[in-house]
């Protein structure tokens, strides 16, 4: 059994869903780069250790990020779960851990990387919009692509609405993806 740690910055509902499905993986730990995020509560919730490196007035920006990715590489996990971690990754760690760090991005790249894929994939008067499951790279969202999931763009979307339909999706596809890893 392949053993994961997962990176949160937010609500944590992908991370919840991971923990619910994990059939070939171990969930060892939930690393947050803010105190707040209320993805943490389910990491307490299945007793899973969890370790905050937010920004404070203790330490700058690149020493909090600095600090998580040491912590991280010390646990050693088999691999590493972006699940809404809305901060990149130092390329000395992408490079300590080739192959071994799994984003979900709620688009279908190489289209839309980065952020508010939802609205400019609306404007892009799309006819599919969905989510990709990929390796992480040195570039941003431009690591090759492990798998995908898709769902038709409404006429009548609204950013709220394709959002939903897409975290679905998400929810089904990055369980899938880990426990196809780790087997």
């Amino acid at each position: 059994m392949k053993t994961v740690a997962v990176l949160i910055s937010g609500r944590g509902s992908n991370l919840l869903n991971l923990l619910e499905c994990a059939r070939n993986y171990k969930i060892i730990a939930v690393y947050s780069n803010k105190a707040e995020a209320l993805g943490l509560q389910y990491a307490e919730r299945f007793q899973i250790p969890y370790f905050i490196f937010a920004k404070n007035t203790e330490y700058s920006a690149l020493e909090q990020k600095t600090k998580l990715f040491e912590h991280l590489a010390n646990l050693n996990p088999d691999l590493i779960a972006l699940a809404g971690f809305m901060s990149i990754v130092p390329t000395d760690f992408i490079q300590k851990f080739p192959s071994r760090i799994i984003n979900i991005h709620p688009a279908l790249l190489p289209k839309f990387p980065g952020l508010n894929t939802h609205q400019r994939a609306i404007d892009a008067k799309e006819k599919e919009h969905g989510c990709t499951v990929h390796y992480v790279d040195e570039g941003i969202d431009t690591g090759e692509i492990i798998a995908q999931a898709s769902c038709p763009l409404l006429p009548e979307d609204t950013e709220d609405a394709l959002a939903s339909r897409v975290l679905k999706l998400e929810h089904q596809l990055y369980p899938e993806v880990l426990n196809n890893l780790s087997a």
